[in-house]
């Protein structure tokens, strides 16, 4: 979840750090001066759109930042080493490449890199990326890229929702991604060449798949109470109305000792103004308000109990353990009620009777029992 962000200025040249929520290091800037004859960049009419991506963030831009932002994308996509753009605004230069990089997770051998730039003329600059990946290398890992896409079209189901698909990729990228610091941790090279990454790969993972299978998906950086270093996570429509998805917090195989392809639910579509407690966006660009909860995965499966009452909780175990479930997991709409049972089933042990109705389904004389919570999200878990 932590990423490293950075920027300062150095005399009259500007220099910008440009890791997403990234969650390795501070990356490095470096500014040169030099003088040197350029070509003129290239100008005419901006194109809104590039016909293939959603690019939501390129939306809120300015002209000048637009035609940076297309100037910059097509020199990164050429793999060239030097970029020369028009504008000369240091810190619109920052926001046109900030904005391209939350909406081009595909452009994922510079997601990881150190990037500087330099100015050496009033009416243009040169932007120099650096680049984790040659063009070589970068069509091997796409390689990987396509057979996660044919892999998530696979698990659909026929005819499958909006919700379905946003469900499958989150399934999908945890299942196929450990939490790992490595060289690749902020990109989406990182999960599906290695299936090692950070917060800003798992969340970058989801909207290439997501954008791909024509669900409108953004990337969201911000920070979190849970890591002083920042996180990543998506926004995603579902039916009109817009969820959070954070999968990298999806993916806790350390929960009541589960292995990492069991995904944890909590966190696909979470209650709005419980996750905006523990994580909150960058204030650079404006996004969706997520207010609706009819895709919440306890919701849509009628584990999310509105007040507390033993009976009712007693009658829900007993019918997951009849269905073979070892795994039960429910979630309370109000603090009170959470609260009210963590401490009846916990505190006063009454899991006991759970445990054994358990026993006595399974004709065994003893079970070991595990529980957790999320205080957070009003949650809790009970392994036999």
């Amino acid at each position: 979840m932590k990423r490293a962000y950075k920027g300062f200025l150095c005399l009259l040249m500007a220099g910008m750090l440009a890791g997403m929520g990234g969650c390795t290091h501070v990356l490095d800037t470096v500014i040169s001066a030099k003088e040197t004859r350029t070509p003129t960049p290239t100008e005419g009419p901006v194109a809104e759109t590039d016909g293939i991506h959603q690019e939501y963030y390129f939306k809120q831009l300015t002209a000048d930042e637009k035609r940076t932002y297309r100037q910059l994308l097509e020199g990164i996509l050429a793999f060239e080493d030097e970029i020369h753009v028009t504008d000369t605004d240091n810190d619109a230069i920052d926001k046109a490449y900030r904005a391209l990089l939350k909406d081009h997770q595909e452009i994922f051998w510079v997601h990881n890199g150190k990037t500087y730039y330099k100015t050496i003329a009033k009416s243009r600059t040169v932007f120099m990326p650096s680049y984790g990946y040659d063009q070589e290398g970068s069509e091997s890992v796409q390689v990987y890229m396509e057979q996660a896409y044919q892999q998530v079209i696979s698990l659909l189901p026929e005819s499958a929702g909006t919700y379905d698909m946003v469900r499958t990729v989150y399934d999908y990228v945890i299942g196929n991604t450990e939490y790992v610091v490595n060289e690749d941790d902020q990109n989406i090279a990182g999960v599906f060449a290695k299936g090692q990454a950070v917060c800003a790969g798992y969340a970058g993972a989801v909207q290439y798949l997501l954008e791909r299978l024509g669900v409108e998906s953004i990337y969201v950086s911000g920070d979190t109470k849970m890591s002083s270093g920042g996180h990543a996570w998506n926004i995603v429509n579902i039916e009109g109305d817009y969820y959070y998805v954070d999968a990298t917090n999806g993916d806790q195989p350390d929960l009541l000792g589960l292995d990492g392809t069991v995904p944890l639910y909590d966190h696909l579509a979470p209650f709005p103004e419980e996750y905006n407690k523990i994580c909150w966006p960058d204030e650079e660009f404006t996004l969706p308000v997520c207010s609706s909860v009819d895709y919440n995965y306890y919701v849509m499966n009628g584990n999310c109990f509105s007040s507390y009452d033993w009976d009712s909780l007693y009658s829900y175990f007993t019918s997951q353990i009849d269905q073979g479930l070892h795994l039960i997991r429910f979630k309370y709409s109000d603090a009170d009620s959470y609260q009210t049972a963590y401490t009846e089933l916990v505190v006063n042990g009454r899991i006991e009777e759970i445990a054994r109705y358990y026993m006595d389904v399974q004709g065994i004389p003893q079970v070991e029992y595990h529980y957790s919570n999320m205080d957070d999200l009003l949650t809790l878990y009970v392994l036999m």
